[in-house]
């Protein structure tokens, strides 16, 4: 992984860009110290999905039923609908 000091990310962005796409995640830092991370969008899409459970995934699971406190669903007892005379 090439790593970029933030002046040369900046002025250079295009072939930062160009680099990240062929040769992979690209490193900046600011001051010597790490701060950034370019990394190529599909690889981003597969790290972001597998680190955590979708809304929809944690709201059905049990487990995030119990870190939600999520009160289980009550049965509702159907009614006549009232008629207007």
């Amino acid at each position: 992984m090439k790593t970029w000091p933030v002046q040369d990310a900046k002025a250079r962005f295009s072939e930062m860009l160009d680099a990240c796409l062929k040769k992979g995640p690209q490193l900046v830092t600011r001051r010597g110290v790490d701060a950034a991370v370019l990394v190529p969008a599909e690889q981003w899409k597969r790290l972001a999905k597998g680190s955590k459970p979708t809304l929809k995934e944690l709201l059905l699971s049990d487990e995030g039923r119990g870190e939600l406190n999520i009160p289980p669903r009550r049965r509702w007892k159907w009614r006549r609908p009232e008629r207007f005379e």
